[in-house]
């Protein structure tokens, strides 16, 4: 794919100015397909797609969570892991408004605010994963330790 034609996001100027490696993957976007769509699109175990999730704690704080495309996020047990009573998942426009993304574009980099950033951390099992470029149809394909060394997350097991 010509240089040119991939997009050029906040996600992609933060990972070019920290002179990260990694490839450029467009699929056609569905609309609330997830990340089943797009691991069929690019011929990839979807485990291996991480998806940015934007949730809030009881007192509207945002937080970043990074999950395996095949899992859900124990909301009640990440809660209680970072020592607050509720977490939720945001409206689009509340999540929008936190990391500066369209829901199905969010990037974990690059964002509008800075969140805490929580990973699964089986995702460190993996040799690459892709993980959304800042836009829908955009996954870019990165080594997960690139992940950890860039946005420092907490390392949390509360996939199910």
């Amino acid at each position: 794919m010509a240089k040119d034609k991939n997009p050029v996001t906040p996600a992609i100027r933060f990972l070019q100015s920290k002179k990260v490696d990694f490839t450029h993957h467009l699929y056609a976007y569905e609309d609330k397909g997830g990340t089943a769509v797009s691991a069929r699109e690019l011929g990839v175990d979807e485990h291996s797609v991480i998806k940015t999730l934007i949730m809030v704690d009881e007192n509207k704080h945002g937080l970043i969570v990074l999950m395996h495309g095949d899992r859900e996020v124990s909301t009640k047990n990440l809660a209680r892991l970072i020592g607050v009573k509720t977490i939720s998942p945001c409206t689009p426009e509340v999540a929008s408004k936190h990391s500066g993304y369209l829901v199905g574009g969010t990037s974990p980099f690059g964002t509008r605010k800075a969140m805490p950033v929580y990973m699964e951390e089986t995702i460190l099992d993996l040799a690459k994963i892709y993980i959304n470029g800042g836009k829908r149809g955009y996954l870019i394909g990165i080594d997960p330790r690139e992940v950890l060394r860039l946005l420092r997350p907490n390392m949390v097991r509360v996939g199910i």
